[in-house]
């Protein structure tokens, strides 16, 4: 599935320099999934963490998922992960709430299994009030 690419910003530039090209693409390939799904999202970038945070607020009650960078993959976790329908049993994790999954194949971000536990994601997030 092709998609659109979002802006990077010098900050986020800085940010994956750190990482190989093939962890830097992962992270980026997930991200456009995730703007694609929700537009809205906004990002934080927590450096010393080595994640990229999309959500509504910067608060983790409005966290709808993060982009952890390691040396060669990247795990995608979801602050409600227990609460996500996973029939494919795809989510890791054994705290009480959050989950994640391991991606280390570029491929493996077009699954629609990823995109439904994003959308679900996004679906249980609660917004900011207005």
């Amino acid at each position: 599935m092709a998609r659109a690419s979002q802006t990077i910003t010098v900050e986020l530039e800085d940010f994956l320099a750190k990482f190989a090209p093939e962890v830097r693409n992962l992270a980026l390939a997930l991200r456009d999934l995730v703007f694609e799904i929700e537009p809205e999202a906004i990002e934080q970038i927590d450096v010393p963490a080595h994640l990229l945070a999309y959500g509504y607020a910067k608060t983790y009650t409005h966290l709808v998922c993060v982009i952890i960078l390691y040396d060669e993959y990247v795990n995608l976790g979801f602050p409600r992960g227990v609460d996500l329908p996973d029939s494919e049993g795809l989510l890791q994790g054994t705290g009480k709430r959050a989950r994640h999954l391991r991606v280390s194949e570029l491929a493996q971000v077009d699954s629609p299994e990823i995109a439904a536990l994003l959308q679900a994601s996004v679906d249980i997030t609660p917004r900011p009030e207005a």
